[in-house]
């Protein structure tokens, strides 16, 4: 609605109707940001208001006043979120504003507005109209966007005052009109016609690219259409097919830049703007390869078709990549489903095919069009929008992970539909009532019924075609099912060595006797019975999937049981007619059959025809080369053959390496194997057959109680106890020999890599003489030649010149980029002003000097030295000085660059002709000794520190550069030309005046004339007076520069590198392009001032923390910014802060303010985990680019000037020419971009989040930065519900928008500059991969790095990533990379102890680790975010991770196992490294373990595991076991095995067979069974991961550093950390693979300052350590009371003590590695709040952390969802718990008499009743406590009482002991935990009853006493002072200790360290 304004006492013509909130709205609501997403559109008005503020109120009142009218038109009824609210604060700031911006005012609104709009048009318009920079493009197309907004306001302000719009005015809208069209944000490239003159639009390439575009030249356009200016092939495909028209906009610019950066590339370009045919083959021969594999393995002809005419095959191709990238760009997530996307583009590309070839319909006759095309939007709602639907209710069905897997489609199943040929059953246009599109009916919601995209017709609710290809099914068989041929191995292994052992000599060598061989062949049976079992399995896990199976595959399933059986049948007769004399069953078969004679031979025949198919496996194992293309062909002999080996499937074919990778990895698993096989024999199989052969003949006939099978022969129960530890260690064991093996091999292997060469400052030195020749090599590219390379080249020691090649010019390079790393270094404040100046190289050659110049770091206290030893030579030194020199490089430069320095100033500074001479003269005769060599013995060398004095005095004045100082220098020139020929030469220079004459006659000219103050200082004069000042006075050494460890770290690490095997750089045109992608939700940005400075319980601040933790780089920060110390930072923050309030309209003290103040959160910031610092880090990217491209493009002059002089350089522009620098920036755009994926962006920015401000402030800082979010806007309209306001979701692209003209800062707000709607919200399964999927279609080139928010980078390594990208064009093994892997190194070690370790741990992994995986092993995957992805392959293959729900929680490895399944390669590249992020505290550790486990048990049941372990050969798929979910199962095992043993020890303790059998060794003293948990307890501690951690830090540091950290280690509790990470891992692994229960888990990322209350570490750790550490503690006590065997010395270390430390370190390592775990203050909270917590009641809306009963529902929420199977298992498991209760009880001291089974029966009735007084307890409580309270408590008494009494009479008529005492509690206790978790299993059913309320009192009661008996002994402790003191010393370093003992001890009251404190 329009209001009139008639002067600014008009109201509106009605009361505006507005309903007040309470309290005032922050003037923050009226930002032009904080907008309601319904109200989006008025979101420019008020950008406008703000923008014309400053200059006319009046204007900025009428544009709000416009918006208002706006807002109410759009939703009068206020019925948006927010809108009541934000139009009841806009108009009190219009109420406000009224009078104050009316008063004074001359004229009405429209004339101001005329008024105003005219100079604007002036202003801004007219005077940018020929704008030649970049810059000024950007605020032209602003000005043009806010001019239309002003005319927008001035037509309703002229409206409703009724006042004609001047004819002047129209035409100059009508212009802005038309330039507003054009004139659009843009990303890279400006496309309007009107910026061809900009600098990236001059590249022929761009040019090209853009004009093969606009070949439209025989394009049928559809009627109706206007043609438009500069219309090209895109904008026909979106007229044609319906596209968006952002899409259309993003996509153009995307196959420009490819095409260009390809067209780039090529050798021999055609200097023309015209497309290079082979650019266009390339990128089209990689777009499409997917598809063409697609359609050679359905059976379809590739709609491809190219013209007859020549001319037209580039635009035809041209179009096709257009419409693959259209389709892409617009399928939001339907781009997870590469084989859907090609299913479409066949369609429409046959579409397109027939309307180009003008076929007409045979139904219509009409010419063919597209069958969704031509309406606006109509791909995406006619076809995206469907199979979204069909996604989302499947994702819905999923309930969050919930269901099961197999009752609903996922990602995977939907995309594997279009496998076959049946998705043509979908037609096209796609039928609706296809099976694809009908969901599933649910059977627990009848409300919820069967519904078809945009059919509803109930005849088709039952054709769910359910799980497609693979069902993922939670269980432990999946490991055996995916890696059967590795367990049917291991079991006829042991098969084997058991056979060995017990019937041969006990020799491996006993195998070739004829019997045992005979029964070793026994084996062939044991394998068809697994191949049975493993049939039965198969067929079983796919019954849910058989719907979507060929009859071909359902007959292969079928067939697989039947051959199965016949074999598990065939093999035991054979064998049993094999023998003359069969032995045990044989005989029993053979009498079955009848006793026939022995037929050997029918039993070979029989075996090979069974090993038939292995054998012609192992042939084409041996020969890859064969088989790669064999499993490549679709055609239907070669399917048919491989039909039984593998069902036919569209992935996993091919993928086999070349020979030398498969003969490396195989002798790597030969030799493992071998030693496994070996150390399983020997150690554990051999020695325990014997003792198992006398215990199977001794007769035990007495036991200690109720035996249920007395007459059981041989002893089978103790023979299971003594070998079941042993068999799980065997299938174990083998994780322990990879960690030993792997060691070693990665070891030499990062030896030949040449890791650790240079690996401290003291080696750097000695071989920096060589790092410029490597550097130069490395990173300048090479004109012609390319680098040689060979097995000389690569293993052999690589040598570098010690002198550049072209000197000038390769000396200027590096000098150039040597000083911009030191400058990161310095920006970074890892080093100091004066660190800066050693370590600079000079930037400016200097023409006198012909030779290198060292950085002054290794010249320092050279010239001291070398002075000293001239002057006390006397001609007896003068061989040592000379042979010093000659050995020391650096000593004689530094001699060298002084002297010619010195020659060098002292020429310049004189300028009389006869002083010259005389100078002259002197060098001469100096230069003429010096050739002879005898300087010393003729010349006086004691006088040489009086020289030396002077001219370090002249050089101060020269430094100084003072006027006044001319008459000094003057003199000391005289006083040096004295000293040099008078002491020195001892008058050698007959032309100089004598003395006398020099002081009395011409002491007024000698030396007067001189060039002194130098008035013409160049940067290369002050750099060469500074270095020749520091080179004489720097006397100290700089053996220690840098001091800061990070930076010797570094720089060590950049010059190793430089000597490693990488490819030589391209120049940056050449390139490959290449994006940085990082996903962002909420996590922290930018600290802010009040995060940094609140503190702790402790009064600890992050800032005192960073302080103490990084002393000498707050040091260098306060340095860097003129502060003296904190205090002097202080006070000027705040006289900042007191000048902004004073002065509110000064700019310098906003500036001011800003900029201190912001340094410091950057500082801060840059040491956490931020965001900031990840954007920093990648933007080194660009900067590295830029300057490699002024490198690359520079001349001769300007490389000598420099690249900081280029910048400031604008000769160029002023003559209408590009700058140098704009055209290095263009290049940096062509060849990289960085978008940051903030997923909520938008609603932060609304909601006035702080950190949408941060993240805005980060594109401002950084222009080339791009934000993409997910916009969730509220749309009004009329949905098919009825609804008038529905959701709309747009994927969007911003940028930081430009600064005014009128403005010297930016005004930080951003620019839209894509908006692409999507059909539903984007996040639909994990987070992470979607926010990622959203915002890769911003992504440019053929590269993609996918960065965390927790990793950082450094200048030094951005360098080298054109080197890395390179990697791309060259071949590794059989194919090329598509995922190149880097080198990470994790910069949280330095935080405290515990980051250390899990620094440690994991740059073990992400360095050796994954060094051995990729080479040999060659399974490496993408476990991290900084791998370069090749964006082309992943483009077409799915993306760059999977997001299904649950499945794919680890979403990054699944990106590898794609890659790998779908022909790709992924390599590992240790040359260059990123920085990373770990966790920092146990807390957050715990978690990140915890989701890292629980992704290994979803990938345990996911197809990706089951095709990668069928289809890699063996050695392979055992290298993918081991390093992937094998690693997490044998860490479960390590657990397991100390179950198992203690179980089986306390079986036999309770039964008495331990002491009956207590004379046998094999129970006394068991050899085999000591090793096995000596095994165990090595993995316990965690010494096999320690070990190849402890061989890269001797790799890279020396072995001394390896043994001195490893020994720091254990005293800083290292073995307690992994060994309580082992019950991390076992828990959530186990708990995922049976119950579920996988989802994410942030860790925070945070610093652990903070202390974590008892009842939240309860709650984290009590069912995964505490409860299992409280049932061995359990285990442990009772066979400590009742058993005899293992009291030696050293079976009791390695067997009772390691338990018990295991036992120890989960119960109580949570409160150890707490900060102030154990002050008592802290101790008295803790139990306060724990109590608090314990009794608080749960229910709807009471979160787990406030109420026990909350977390106790919550903890056990896996048990619902389960599913028989899993509570089954539960039930099951619990069952063990009740061995205690039947064993205890007999061994009661007054019932030891009786074995009758009444007496546990009996015990059970104690049970009973306990439960029964609790139930009734329970009762009373609630029903007597408040109205018969005395009744209550006399029952309680008696019950009290009765209790006693019969205790008492039990001690005195049964005589019961102490002891009896503690077997009762031990006994009940596990039981009632028993019972209790039996009754959690059966919640669904015991919930309807009373029993429930029982079942939460007796979990409320166990809950309280674990809580009692964990808290007790932290309580004792913390009594002592002294524990809490050793704590803080062993989780931080010694700073932030000391910092923080002194803290408590002075805080006293604490006092306000806020610097913006105000009294």
């Amino acid at each position: 609605m329009a209001y009139q304004r008639r002067g600014s006492d008009m109201q509106p013509q009605r009361p505006l109707q507005r309903t007040r909130t309470a309290g005032t709205l922050s003037e923050l609501v009226m930002d032009s940001e904080v907008v309601p997403s319904s109200l989006e559109v008025i979101a420019p008005i008020l950008r406008v208001a703000n923008e014309v503020e400053p200059t006319n109120q009046r204007v900025a009142y009428l544009c709000r006043f416009y918006a208002f009218e706006r807002t109410h038109h759009l939703d009068p009824a206020s019925k948006g979120r927010g809108v009541r609210q934000f139009k009841t604060a806009l108009l009190q700031r219009l109420e406000r504003e009224r009078e104050t911006t009316g008063a004074g005012r001359s004229g009405s609104d429209a004339r101001v507005m005329k008024k105003f709009y005219q100079n604007y048009y002036a202003k801004y318009i007219e005077a940018l109209q020929n704008a030649a920079d970049k810059a000024d493009r950007a605020r032209l197309t602003k000005a043009y966007q806010t001019a239309s907004v002003l005319f927008e306001v001035l037509q309703s302000v002229t409206a409703g005052e009724r006042e004609p719009v001047e004819e002047e005015i129209l035409e100059k809208h009508t212009k802005v009109a038309e330039k507003a069209q054009i004139y659009i944000p843009y990303n890279i490239l400006p496309l309007d016609p009107e910026s061809s003159h900009q600098p990236i639009m001059r590249h022929l390439e761009i040019q090209a690219s853009v004009a093969a575009l606009r070949n439209i030249r025989g394009l049928p356009w559809p009627k109706g259409h206007k043609k438009k200016v500069g219309e090209d092939i895109l904008d026909w495909l979106q007229a044609m097919f319906g596209f968006q028209k952002d899409n259309v906009e993003n996509q153009r610019e995307h196959i420009i830049l490819l095409l260009a950066n390809v067209h780039i590339r090529q050798p021999n370009p055609d200097r023309q703007a015209k497309v290079d045919e082979r650019a266009l083959n390339e990128v089209m021969k990689r777009i499409f390869k997917n598809y063409r594999r697609w359609c050679r393995y359905i059976g379809r002809q590739e709609s491809l078709w190219m013209p007859t005419i020549q001319q037209e095959v580039q635009q035809r191709r041209l179009l096709y990549i257009g419409l693959y990238l259209l389709i892409w760009g617009e399928a939001a997530n339907l781009r997870f489903m590469p084989e859907c996307l090609c299913y479409i583009y066949h369609h429409m590309a046959y579409e397109l095919y027939s309307v180009l070839n003008g076929y007409v319909s045979p139904v219509t006759n009409e010419a063919v069009e597209p069958a969704y095309g031509g309406e606006e939007e109509a791909f995406l709602k006619k076809v995206v929008t469907p199979i979204y639907d069909v996604i989302a209710k499947e994702a819905a069905r999923g309930k969050v992970g919930i269901s099961k897997h197999s009752a609903w489609r996922n990602y995977d199943d939907l995309n594997e539909y279009f496998w076959s040929e049946n998705c043509f059953k979908l037609s096209w246009p796609m039928r609706t009532d296809a099976d694809f599109f009908c969901i599933r009916d649910s059977k627990t919601d009848k409300k919820e019924i069967n519904i078809l995209i945009n059919d509803t017709g109930s005849g088709k609710r039952n054709r769910w075609i359910g799980k497609i290809n693979f069902v993922e099914t939670r269980s432990f068989w999946h490991l055996y099912r995916s890696f059967d041929r590795m367990w049917n191995f291991f079991i006829l292994a042991l098969q084997a060595m058991i056979i060995i052992a017990w019937d041969g000599s006990g020799n491996i060598g006993g195998i070739f006797d004829g019997n045992v061989f005979k029964k070793v062949l026994s084996v062939f049976i044991t394998a068809a019975i697994l191949k049975f079992a493993q049939a039965v399995l198969d067929f079983i896990m796919s019954w849910k999937a058989r719907k979507s199976m060929t009859s071909y595959v359902q007959l292969r399933y079928i067939l697989k049981v039947v051959v199965a059986v016949i074999w598990m049948i065939l093999f035991p007769v054979a064998y049993a007619y094999s023998w003359t004399n069969p032995p045990g069953f044989a005989q029993t078969i053979k009498s079955w059959l009848g006793n026939a004679s022995g037929h050997p031979s029918f039993f070979i025949v029989v075996v090979l025809i069974y090993l038939a198919p292995c054998m012609l496996s192992t042939c084409l194992f041996l020969f890859p080369f064969i088989r790669r293309p064999l499993e490549k062909k679709d055609h239907k002999i070669v399917r048919l053959l491989l039909w039984w080996a593998q069902p036919p499937l569209y992935i996993g074919r091919g993928m086999q390496e070349n020979a030398f990778s498969v003969f490396k990895y195989t002798m790597f698993w030969v030799a493992l194997l071998a030693a496994k096989l070996a150390f399983s024999f020997y150690i554990e199989v051999r020695p325990l057959v014997g003792p198992t052969k006398e215990i199977m003949q001794v007769v035990v006939t007495n036991y200690e109680w109720h035996e249920f099978f007395p007459r059981a022969r041989n002893n089978i129960p103790v023979v299971m106890a003594l070998w079941a530890p042993i068999v799980i260690v065997y299938f174990m064991d083998a994780q322990i020999w990879y960690a030993i093996l792997s060691t070693l091999v990665g070891g030499v292997s990062g030896a030949f890599c040449r890791l650790g060469e240079i690996r401290n400052l003291e080696l750097l030195r000695s071989r920096f003489k060589s790092v410029p020749g490597a550097f130069n090599d490395c990173l300048i590219p090479a004109e012609e030649a390319e680098r040689p390379s060979g097995f000389k080249e690569r293993f052999l020691r690589r040598r570098f010149s010690e002198v550049p090649r072209n000197k000038e010019e390769e000396r200027a390079r590096f000098s150039q980029m040597w000083n911009k790393i030191i400058e990161s270094f310095r920006e970074e404040d890892l080093i100091n002003n004066g660190e800066m100046d050693l370590l600079l190289v000079p930037y400016h050659a200097d023409p006198d000097l012909n030779f290198i110049q060292w950085p002054p770091f290794l010249l320092a206290s050279k010239l001291p030295i070398a002075l000293d030893m001239a002057k006390d030579s006397q001609g007896r030194r003068d061989k040592e000085l000379t042979k010093r020199l000659k050995s020391d490089i650096y000593m004689q430069s530094a001699v060298q660059e002084c002297y010619a320095s010195c020659r060098s100033i002292l020429k310049s500074l004189v300028l009389g002709e006869t002083e010259n001479l005389v100078l002259t003269e002197i060098f001469s005769i100096v230069d003429e000794h010096i050739e002879k060599g005898d300087l010393l013995t003729q010349f006086n060398m004691k006088e040489l520190p009086r020289l030396y004095e002077q001219f370090v005095e002249l050089i101060a004045y020269l430094k100084e550069n003072k006027k006044e100082d001319k008459d000094n220098v003057v003199i000391l020139l005289l006083d040096m030309v004295e000293v040099v020929t008078r002491d020195i030469m001892d008058d050698l220079i007959p032309g100089l005046p004598e003395s006398s004459t020099l002081e009395k006659e011409m002491k007024d000219k000698y030396f007067y004339n001189l060039h002194f103050p130098v008035t013409e200082k160049d940067e290369a004069w002050k750099e060469k007076i500074k270095r020749l000042h520091m080179l004489l006075t720097v006397k100290e050494s700089a053996m220690d520069v840098p001091s800061n460890i990070e930076a010797r770290r570094r720089i060590t690490f950049f010059a190793n590198s430089l000597f490693m095997d990488m490819p030589a750089a391209p120049k940056v045109r050449n390139m490959l392009s290449f994006s940085t992608l990082t996903p962002y939700l909420d996590e922290e940005v930018l600290f802010s001032m009040d995060s940094l400075e609140k503190p702790n319980e402790d009064g600890v601040s992050i800032l005192f923390y960073l302080q103490k933790i990084f002393p000498d780089e707050w040091e260098n920060f306060l340095q860097r910014v003129n502060c003296h110390n904190e205090d002097d930072l202080k006070e000027k923050i705040e006289r900042e802060a007191s000048l902004l309030s004073v002065m509110q309209s000064s700019e310098v003290g906003a500036e001011g303010r800003v900029n201190l103040e912001e340094e410091l959160r950057l500082w801060a910031s840059y040491k956490g985990q931020t965001l900031t610092k990840t954007v920093r880090g990648m933007m080194y990217y660009r900067q590295a680019l830029e300057l490699q491209a002024f490198l690359d493009m520079a001349n001769e002059e300007e490389l000598s000037k420099g690249y900081n002089v280029a910048k400031l350089n604008t000769n160029d522009q002023e003559k209408g020419e590009i700058s140098l620098l704009a055209r290095c920036q263009a290049l940096a755009d062509m060849k990289y971009s960085y978008v940051v994926s903030c997923q909520r962006y938008g609603i932060h920015k609304r909601s006035g989040d702080h950190r949408a401000t941060d993240i805005l402030r980060l594109m401002t800082k950084y222009p080339s930065v791009r934000v993409a979010f997910v916009d969730e806007l509220e749309e009004t309209g009329v949905n098919k519900n009825g609804k008038s306001i529905q959701k709309v979701y747009y994927s969007v692209l911003v940028k930081a928008a430009p600064k005014s003209v009128d403005s010297s800062d930016p005004d930080k707000l951003d620019q839209v500059i894509y908006r692409i709607k999507l059909p539903g919200n984007a996040v639909l399964g994990e987070g992470k991969p979607e926010n990622q999927n959203h915002a890769i279609i911003f992504t440019r080139g053929e590269g993609l790095q996918t960065i965390d928010m927790n990793q950082d980078n450094y200048m030094e390594e951005a360098f080298k990533m054109r080197n890395l990208l390179q990697e791309f064009r060259k071949t590794h093994g059989a194919r090329k990379p598509t995922i190149l892997g880097l080198r990470e190194h994790i910069f949280t070690g330095s935080v405290s102890s515990l980051a250390w370790f899990m620094s440690m741990q994991e740059h073990s992994f992400v360095t050796i680790g994954q060094r051995l995986l990729a080479n040999p092993l060659k399974v490496r995957f993408h476990y991290g975010h900084p791998d370069v992805f090749d964006r082309l392959f992943h483009l077409t293959s799915g993306g760059v991770s999977k997001a299904s729900k649950i499945i794919n929680l680890s979403e990054d490895i699944f990106a590898g196992y794609n890659s790998t399944l779908r022909g790709g390669n992924v390599t590992h590249h240790e040359y260059i490294q990123v920085g990373k992020g770990r966790d920092v505290g146990l807390n957050q550790i715990a978690m990140f373990e915890a989701k890292i486990a629980c992704g290994n048990g979803e990938q345990s049941v996911s197809r990706d595991i089951y095709r990668l372990g069928h289809r890699f050969d063996f050695f392979r798929m055992l290298s993918f076991y081991f390093t992937t979910v094998g690693f997490y199962f044998s860490t479960m095992l390590t657990v397991i095995i100390v179950f198992v043993f203690l179980y089986g020890r306390l079986y036999l303790v309770l039964s008495g067979l331990e002491q009956a059998l207590s004379t046998h060794p094999a129970i006394r003293d068991n050899k085999p069974l000591q090793v096995a948990l000596a095994s165990q307890s090595f993995v316990q501690i965690g010494l096999f991961m320690v070990l190849p951690m402890m061989m890269e830090i001797a790799l890279e540091n020396g072995f001394r550093a390896a043994i001195t950290d490893f020994v720091l280690m254990q005293l800083q509790l290292a073995a307690v950390f992994f060994t309580f990470s082992l019950g991390t891992r076992t828990h959530y692994f186990g708990r995922t693979l049976l119950h579920g229960g996988a989802r994410y888990r942030g860790t925070g990322r945070g610093f652990v300052v903070f202390h974590a209350k008892f009842a939240d570490n309860y709650r984290m750790y009590s069912r995964s350590h505490f409860v299992k550490g409280l049932e061995l503690m359990i285990l442990l006590i009772v066979y400590h009371i009742f058993g005899q065997a293992y009291r030696g010395v050293v079976a009791y270390i390695f067997i009772t003590v390691s338990i018990w430390f295991l036992v120890i370190t989960w119960l109580f390592a949570p409160f150890l590695f707490n900060p102030s775990g154990f002050e008592w203050q802290k101790i008295l909270d803790d139990w306060t709040d724990w109590n608090k917590w314990m009794k608080n009641r749960g229910g709807i809306g009471v979160a787990p952390d406030k109420s026990w009963e909350s977390w106790w529902e919550k903890e056990n929420e896996h048990l619902l969802y389960s599913g028989t199977r899993g509570i089954v298992f539960e039930i099951l498991l619990s069952i063990r718990f009740f061995i205690y209760q039947y064993g205890l009880v007999y061994h009661l001291s007054f019932v030891r008499r009786w074995r009758d089974f009444l007496v546990y029966g009996a015990s059970l009735l104690v049970i009973l009743l306990i439960l029964v007084i609790m139930k009734f307890g329970s009762i009373g409580r609630k029903r007597l406590s408040a109205s018969f309270q005395l009744i209550f408590r006399v029952v309680k008494g008696v019950v009290f009482v009765t209790f006693i009494g019969l205790v008492i009479t039990l001690i005195v008529l049964a005589h019961m002991t102490l002891r009896d005492l503690v077997v009762c509690i031990l006994a009940i206790m596990p039981t009632g935990w028993g019972l209790l978790l039996i009754a959690q299993a059966l919640k669904p059913v015991l919930i309807r009853t009373s029993i429930w309320d029982l079942v939460k009192t007796l979990a409320r009661t166990y809950e309280y006493m674990i809580g009692l008996f964990l808290f007790t002994p932290v309580t004792l402790l913390a009594w002592f002072p002294f524990v809490s003191e050793f704590q803080t010393r062993m989780l931080f370093n010694q700073a932030f200790s000391r910092g923080l003992q002194i803290s408590r001890i002075l805080g006293g009251p604490k006092k306000d360290r806020s610097w913006n404190h105000k009294e």
